[in-house]
């Protein structure tokens, strides 16, 4: 297994055979979607193994994605926050301005593999969306995104570059036309078109093996941040941060440093997850701080439900981050005290947006400024000399509208 995919066994439990980390995860899924998903997994596993495959996604990061993103040291974000160092891994400067790619390239170069000639994929920030929009279009790939009617509205630049980029855009109005209604819609037609059809998954969710398989991808995260850390001489790193919706880019950031636990110190792993309103309101999307585990979209993790054990609406100022559920591999990782998890409200994540634009002349996607937001907090904490590393998934292109009708900016 080549270190593009790390697993080691030893040290990490998870996934096993049937997608398990430890109780979460699986596939729960009718029995007619259970050969797609087979076809699925032996196609991954065959991949992953091929050093051609690797060689090829690797060569797309470099010379189509503009990988490695740097790791860049915000003085002025630090010194305005009480640390004594904070790295930014700009993964907002990625082809498409987010993450999502890393793993829309892998995905698609399987779906050639596997002799697929169309894709589909759901989006709520519209950055997977545009994403895989994107790679069908440079591997000549007929595409089509299922997105809320909600996030179509407050998302629309993000929407005409995916017309632009030849995808078809489809309006999901069930539930509250966001991104869990998105996932829903496109897990339905998935099953009706498996023959022709692929379905890009864009987050570390779903039935196995979606969410080993997005955690490999976009595990190029952490293991840039570590050979960038280490080309500095930075022997102590205090805590390493990102922000978790379904959890793409926290996962593929986290999983390389929990497996290098000894590297840095041993830092805190943080995911800073959506408060919304507050977690003392019904306008949340804190579902590790809030949830408790069921099953959603097929697989078992922690998730914001009914007593009757029904998916809740959830809510985020950011599109991005407004899903009742998170990834499998992470509710793994928090009840085995290896990652911890953060409410972050609306508000305080506009505060955040504001600071680094003001400090550092870098505008995040809102998704990102919930990262940016837990960084007073690890200052109290963990005192003035702390070094933090936050990946900032995303850039703000996509958000401008929501934060200007927010009112930053206005004077």
């Amino acid at each position: 297994m080549s270190k593009m995919f790390p697993r080691l066994d030893e040290v990490y439990t998870g996934p096993d055979e049937n997608g398990f980390f430890g109780p979460y995860g699986g596939r729960f899924v009718p029995e007619t979607v259970m050969p797609a998903l087979l076809e699925l997994t032996a196609a991954f596993e065959d991949a992953s193994d091929d050093p051609s495959f690797q060689e090829d996604l690797s060569d797309l990061w470099v010379d189509y994605v503009g990988r490695p993103t740097p790791l860049y040291q915000a003085r002025r974000l630090a010194e305005a926050v009480g640390l004594g160092t904070v790295f930014l891994k700009r993964e907002d400067l990625c082809h498409t301005g987010a993450h999502k790619i890393n793993n829309t390239l892998g995905q698609c170069l399987l779906a050639k593999r596997m002799g697929k000639k169309r894709v589909i994929a759901e989006t709520g920030a519209g950055q997977h969306g545009v994403a895989t929009a994107t790679t069908a279009a440079l591997m000549g790939l007929e595409c089509a995104v299922f997105m809320g009617v909600e996030d179509i509205r407050r998302q629309s630049l993000n929407v005409y570059k995916m017309k632009l980029l030849g995808a078809q855009v489809i309006p999901v109005d069930e539930g509250s036309g966001t991104l869990a209604d998105a996932v829903t819609a496109a897990l339905r037609h998935w099953v009706e078109r498996v023959e022709d059809t692929f379905y890009v998954l864009g987050s570390a969710v779903g039935p196995h093996p979606y969410p080993v398989m997005v955690r490999d991808f976009q595990s190029v995260i952490g293991l840039e941040t570590i050979d960038q850390l280490q080309g500095r001489g930075i022997e102590k790193v205090d805590a390493v941060v990102a922000c978790v919706g379904g959890g793409s880019n926290a996962i593929g950031t986290f999983y390389p440093f929990v497996l290098a636990a000894d590297l840095f110190g041993s830092p805190e792993l943080v995911g800073a997850e959506a408060a919304g309103k507050g977690i003392d309101t019904d306008q949340t999307g804190a579902s590790m701080t809030l949830g408790t585990p069921g099953v959603m979209h097929g697989f078992y993790s922690y998730l914001l439900q009914d007593d009757a054990g029904n998916p809740l609406e959830a809510y985020s100022i950011s599109a991005g981050l407004d899903y009742p559920g998170i990834g499998p591999e992470h509710a793994f990782l928090k009840d085995e005290g290896k990652v911890s998890y953060e409410p972050v409200t609306d508000d305080e994540a506009l505060e955040a947006f504001d600071l680094l634009c003001r400090t550092e002349g870098i505008i995040p996607a809102i998704e990102s400024s919930h990262a940016l937001a837990l960084l007073p907090r690890l200052a109290k904490r963990l005192g003035p000399d702390a070094t933090v590393v936050v990946t900032l998934s995303g850039r703000g292109d996509k958000d401008i509208d929501i934060v200007r009708e927010a009112g930053l900016g206005s004077e």
